[in-house]
């Protein structure tokens, strides 16, 4: 074969190669299903009709197997879940349940389920109005009234009056309501106030907490009626006791000192938050010199003096 001939056939090879290079690319670009044998079919879930290869068509036929236009209707036709609204009569969602899951009652959520056999059982509650404050206010002048009214005291008037005397002879001084704990209801149904009943036997009244000062025994100036009580225990025990004792650290001072031990009376302990960080203050400042340390809280004094358990002396 000469030179001329195999330039020819390599031409022709080279062009028969572009050839079905570029028919392969139609057939890609413009889908298979045009080059190959279909026919028209009906999907078994919603009815649509669609082209289908004859070759899966006869595929589907021998095997028994069904048509569906897309793996949607597919999946929703094969599923065996239903679909419910929820008996909720607020709510009216909707869902899906398997048939073991389906019982007489169909419901969304517990929530829904629980709220339903409530009103069911109890039946449908009004929805209650939120009181304003006044009307809070109203009501819970009326419910005082209504108990003091129908309060009937053991002590009567002068019973009030003799007690609070006896105190004062054996203690030396007013008490508080704390103390006394069993007068104050009786008080207040026959003078009205706990100071009033003071005054109807004789004596001054206490003054606000921290408003006055007291004296103790032992000269002692004392920041409220509980510290006197705390200086007069001191003294009565014949315990050498010093007062408003600096910290070592900053410009904190403690209530009492007695030999090493310092002693701190928190007499408004979670009531003010300022008296409360004050308080956090003097127990860290305590912990980082490790000083001997004793705190004394109201419900160590009222109604039942704890001291010589809290101070150990």
């Amino acid at each position: 074969m000469g030179e001329v001939e195999s330039s020819i056939l390599s031409v022709l090879t080279i062009g028969l190669y572009i050839v079905s290079k570029c028919y392969i690319d139609i057939w890609v670009c413009f889908g298979f299903n045009r080059y190959v044998a279909s026919s028209l079919v009906n999907c078994t879930y919603c009815g649509k009709d669609f082209l289908k290869d004859n070759r899966h068509i006869n595929e589907n036929i021998k095997f028994g197997h069904n048509f569906y236009c897309s793996r949607q209707c597919e999946f929703t036709f094969k599923t065996k879940q239903k679909e419910f609204v929820c008996e909720y009569r607020k709510c009216k969602n909707k869902f899906k349940r398997s048939p073991k899951d389906i019982s007489p009652h169909n419901f969304c959520s517990r929530s829904c389920a629980v709220t339903f056999r409530n009103e069911q059982k109890w039946g449908i509650k009004k929805t209650r109005r939120l009181l304003t404050d006044a009307e809070k206010r109203e009501i819970w002048a009326k419910a005082i009234e209504k108990y003091w009214k129908s309060y009937q005291p053991k002590y009567n008037r002068e019973d009030v009056i003799l007690e609070i005397q006896s105190f004062v002879r054996r203690n030396g001084r007013i008490p508080v309501k704390k103390e006394v704990w069993r007068l104050y209801k009786p008080a207040r149904k026959y003078f009205g106030t706990w100071n009033n009943a003071i005054e109807a036997a004789g004596f001054e009244p206490n003054p606000v907490m921290f408003a006055k000062h007291q004296i103790a025994n032992d000269g002692h100036i004392c920041d409220s009626v509980a510290e006197k009580i705390i200086d007069d225990y001191l003294f009565e025990k014949g315990i050498s006791h010093e007062r408003n004792v600096p910290y070592p650290e900053g410009e904190y001072t403690a209530d009492f000192k007695v030999g090493n031990k310092l002693i701190e009376y928190f007499g408004l302990a979670g009531e003010h938050k300022r008296y409360d960080e004050l308080r956090k203050i003097k127990q860290r400042i305590v912990k980082s010199y490790n000083l001997s340390f004793a705190e004394i809280y109201p419900n160590n004094l009222y109604p039942t003096n704890k001291l010589e358990e809290i101070l150990g002396i």
